[in-house]
């Protein structure tokens, strides 16, 4: 091998060693909890649509949370059965990418998102990077990262139901009666 392709592999097994140890440092593991009752984080996101987006909002919403992309069978269900039932609240799916390195590949993670939702979508979708997915993360807990996390969330960005344990069909039906009473006020 000659010395400048020695030296080029050197330097790449260093860096692929560095964002290996960076990538596993950011994923620590945070208890699964329920936070029913209590207020989402305050966070700002974009969304695929390149606006800016600040969570909670001041109606009642259903967020869809995921923390890594093989989760995204579980939202897939969770989105036809919410369009189904047609709960009385905006839907958004959230995904939430902590630590460093998605933030440094934001662009990249979000074009790749782009490129298998319909542009129709993009607008109910809210990446979340760096402390406001770090936020919401500690607000959940991360453990059995395939489920989605979701919420219910009345106008004053209260908890008023949350799950996490994979979609269920009866759960559903049961955020669907918890969403249509809540106060709406007026709408936009």
């Amino acid at each position: 091998m000659k010395p400048a392709a020695k030296k080029t592999t050197i330097v790449l097994a260093i860096l692929g060693a560095l964002v290996a140890t960076i990538g596993v440092s950011c994923r620590a593991t945070v208890e699964n909890r329920d936070p029913t009752g209590e207020t989402f984080p305050s966070v700002a996101g974009e969304s695929l649509d390149g606006d800016s987006v600040a969570l909670p909002l001041a109606e009642p919403s259903v967020l869809l949370v995921g923390y890594v992309q093989k989760a995204q069978f579980d939202a897939d269900r969770w989105l036809i059965g919410l369009l189904q039932a047609t709960p009385k609240a905006r839907i958004f799916e959230v995904p939430a990418a902590a630590g460093m390195i998605p933030r440094l590949i934001s662009g990249t993670i979000d074009a790749g998102m782009r490129s298998g939702i319909p542009s129709e979508d993009w607008a109910s979708v809210v990446t979340l990077y760096g402390s406001s997915a770090d936020a919401v993360v500690e607000f959940t807990g991360n453990e059995k990262p395939r489920n989605m996390r979701v919420f219910l969330l009345d106008a004053d960005g209260k908890v008023v139901w949350f799950h996490d344990r994979g979609f269920s069909a009866s759960k559903l039906l049961e955020l669907g009666e918890v969403a249509d009473g809540l106060d709406h006020g007026p709408r936009p």
